[in-house]
């Protein structure tokens, strides 16, 4: 489970990490949370905690409800031992015991123990109900400035993209459609132009994508990431001026494909690149 989004809140003055992937499963430190209480043994806190029948009862719940990998055969021996006086549980014992993914145990320089933000707000109330209040909070001033920068992104972005369709239809209407042609033509011209750009970015046509993926609803676009996403938009207003220079479908699409890898580069990472080869597409 790699997370790698690094931020802080703070609560009651002090620093708390918080790792995300950018979905709504952040993990927050425990380590940092335990200092409230204990600045120079944070990890014997937790493991005090995580000794109690309670504890362990609340994390075995966690896991059956979130981890479909869950050993459930070492976790009922590991409840069985637990509130015993030589009962001993640390992070990393219970991460490697029943295969746990709601704790994470980071090592190194900058060793911390991490857990989803449902344990984390557990832990902290078993230190401080009042502590745990201000963790909230801050916590939730977080996310409510993240899903405003999100949102200002989308907006601009979803601008950006109604635009840069219009100009692309307009460029297919003004050079491509004869006078005349019956509708239905027309639609299928559009249709055409929209695969040079999907072939271009993603390798294959929508109709490809639909028998290559047939458990999947939507169409090829609704799986793009935001960084392809971004790209095709711009590809668009390209594409347009293409069609107005009279450059053939296959000039077009050898250049756009060029274009995609060469911004796919400066975005992403090169595994995303080599999905990118349509030298072998049917144009």
């Amino acid at each position: 489970m790699k997370k790698q989004l690094k931020a802080k809140i703070v609560a009651d003055g002090m620093e708390i990490a918080v790792l995300s992937d950018g979905n709504q499963d952040d993990y927050i430190s425990l380590t940092d949370i335990a200092k409230y209480e204990s600045d120079e043994f944070p990890g014997y806190l937790i493991q005090n905690w995580m000794r109690n029948r309670s504890t362990v009862e609340f994390l075995g719940l966690w896991e059956k409800i979130n981890n479909p990998d869950f050993n459930y055969l070492e976790f009922e021996a590991i409840k069985n031992e637990s509130g015993r006086n030589s009962f001993v549980l640390t992070p990393k014992k219970w991460v490697k015991e029943v295969n746990a993914i709601g704790i994470i145990t980071k090592q190194g320089r900058y060793a911390a123990t991490y857990a989803h933000k449902d344990i984390a707000f557990e832990f902290a109330t078993w230190i401080s109900a009042e502590f745990k209040l201000y963790i909230i909070k801050d916590y939730q001033r977080l996310k409510n400035d993240e899903n405003s920068r999100l949102s200002l992104n989308w907006n601009m972005n979803r601008e950006i993209a109604k635009i840069n369709y219009k100009i692309h239809t307009d460029a297919i209407k003004e050079h491509l459609i004869v006078p005349k042609l019956p509708t239905k033509y027309q639609s299928f011209t559009y249709a055409t132009e929209a695969d040079t750009l999907n072939v271009a970015m993603f390798g294959m046509t929508a109709k490809q994508w639909r028998e290559t993926n047939p458990d999947k609803d939507g169409n090829i676009r609704d799986y793009a990431t935001l960084q392809q996403l971004i790209i095709l938009s711009n590809m668009e207003s390209l594409n347009a001026e293409y069609i107005k220079k009279g450059m053939s479908r296959d000039e077009r699409l050898e250049e756009l494909n060029r274009i995609a890898r060469e911004h796919l580069t400066s975005l992403v990472d090169n595994s995303a690149i080599k999905r990118l080869d349509c030298s072998n597409t049917d144009k």
